[in-house]
């Protein structure tokens, strides 16, 4: 048994409580839309495996550009900490999902963040966070890069931030030139990190294995 109750519905799956958070209304508007576009694509939506496919989608859809709901720089404010500390913070290897803008396919591979705090450093938690906030949006992998490193610049005033993505995208992969092994490369620097020593520290170290 499910139960709605404004947008949120908890159900039991084995021994789990899985929790889904959408809009009842847009769901409902969006499944609409996508039973017409099964149509449109030759198929039969009242047919038993798509009978449920356009709430189903219309669900995934929310969830996948769930970002559009998260201020990111409201996230690294709520774990933001005085300290003296001046060396690079890094996290690296975070997974990261998103959609492509132009043909809202995904793609997917790790961010690597690194700032130099100035008298304020973020949980590091909160770093993985804006990389989510961002990447659960209509996306191109170079405008993404750019909104990481920007908020975490803009929020914690650091004497420098650098961001560095690895993307493979569907788009190239499953349709159009169709090159399954091709990865997608973008960086962004700001302050500290545009000196070549401090840049080249950065990209040393998300190139080795610590552990």
């Amino acid at each position: 048994m499910k139960i709605i109750n404004n947008g949120i519905e908890p159900s039991k799956k084995g021994s789990y409580l899985k929790i889904e958070t959408y809009n009842d209304s847009i769901s409902k508007e969006l499944s609409k839309l996508y039973k017409e576009s099964l149509g449109l694509l030759g198929e039969d939506p009242e047919r038993e495996g798509l009978r449920d496919t356009p709430m189903r989608v219309a669900k995934a859809m929310q969830y996948l550009t769930h970002g559009y709901n998260t201020d990111p720089a409201q996230v690294l404010k709520s774990a933001m900490f005085k300290e003296e500390y001046r060396q690079m913070v890094l996290v690296k290897d975070i997974e990261l999902y998103s959609l492509c803008e132009h043909h809202m396919l995904p793609f997917f591979g790790k961010a690597h963040v690194a700032y130099i705090p100035n008298g304020y450093i973020t949980g590091l938690s909160k770093i993985a966070r804006v990389v989510e906030a961002f990447a659960r949006r209509l996306q191109v992998q170079e405008r993404l890069t750019t909104q990481i490193r920007d908020c975490i610049n803009d929020t914690l005033s650091p004497l420098g931030v650098a961001v560095v993505i690895e993307a493979q995208h569907m788009c190239m992969q499953m349709r159009g030139v169709q090159k399954q092994n091709s990865v997608t490369t973008t960086s962004a620097f700001t302050g500290a990190f545009l000196r070549t020593a401090t840049r080249e520290e950065f990209i040393h170290l998300i190139g080795i294995k610590l552990h």
